[in-house]
């Protein structure tokens, strides 16, 4: 059986997660060129899960303190001066996290959203087949007709006042995390002045429905299984599941076919670690 080279895959970790010494992300514009280098990033580290964050390419590889002073907390600054402005993707997609997308990547993931090129009546059959909850379609139906809206508006005008904030914010992820809506800005509104404004996907950004028509969707998880191997260099397909949100079947059937076709080496062993990997070629041996 291979076996998965720890020693390259931490060198690998070093380059893709950019946390050699000396090659911090100073500026908004490192930070876009990042993003793109990668596909795809979460904005903090997330427990459990192995994938380039923006923080800790500009802090460091360090937990994400309480202190608003914080050099790392220019990160902050960078995705909300970048809302609304095509620099990259931003929602909470990828496990309902903070997540970048690159302009080049996001089609990819948008082909495999519930999303048939109609947003004036694809939220219905969602809504009919039950896979969209009675909030979600309140607040949708409520930015379809009015347009972008902050938070605090937004929940006033959805009529859900009254419903729990879990229901609320649990409505904003589940639109969000199926390329529904996007927030587009920050308005200074409630008691922290500050929430985001919200709007429809494509009509923020009507050329994504067009450039995600021609991918299929076995062709948009190889691309996403391939940008998410070529960060993190092995995995097992569980961490697809879980990842990407997919059945077992479909992360399994994708990584067939990049094993298949020379992108990937499966059945690793992991010196410290249980169970069979896949990973890059150049990293077994």
């Amino acid at each position: 059986m291979p076996v998965l080279n720890l020693k390259k895959l931490q060198a690998l970790w070093r380059q893709t997660f950019n946390l050699a010494p000396g090659h911090r992300l100073k500026t908004p514009e490192q930070a876009r060129q990042f993003v793109n280098r990668r596909g795809f990033v979460y904005f903090w580290p997330i427990k459990g899960v192995v994938l380039p964050t923006l923080w800790a390419a500009t802090a460091g590889d360090r937990p994400v303190p309480n202190e608003h002073d914080d050099p790392g907390m220019v990160t902050w600054g960078w995705k909300d001066d970048a809302l609304g402005k095509h620099i990259w993707y931003y929602g909470k997609i990828l496990r309902r996290k903070a997540t970048f997308i690159s302009l080049e990547t996001v089609p990819f993931f948008y082909a495999l959203s519930e999303n048939y090129g109609s947003p004036e009546e694809d939220y219905l059959l969602a809504y009919e087949e039950g896979r969209l909850t009675q909030a979600a379609k309140q607040i949708y139906e409520t930015l379809l007709d009015k347009g972008s809206l902050d938070t605090i508006s937004l929940r006033k005008e959805a009529r859900l006042l009254n419903a729990k904030e879990s229901v609320f914010n649990r409505a904003l992820e589940d639109l969000q995390k199926d390329f529904k809506i996007m927030p587009i800005g920050v308005a200074e509104v409630g008691a922290w002045k500050y929430a985001f404004r919200y709007e429809i996907t494509a009509r923020h950004m009507p050329e994504l429905p067009e450039q995600a028509r021609p991918i299929g969707e076995a062709q948009a998880r190889r691309k996403l299984v391939e940008l998410y191997l070529a960060s993190v260099g092995a995995t097992q397909s569980r961490e697809v599941v879980k990842l990407f949100g997919w059945t077992p079947e479909l992360a399994i059937r994708t990584i067939a076919v990049l094993v298949q076709n020379g992108k990937l080496i499966d059945q690793v062993s992991h010196p410290k670690s249980s169970g069979e990997w896949v990973a890059l070629p150049e990293l077994v041996e």
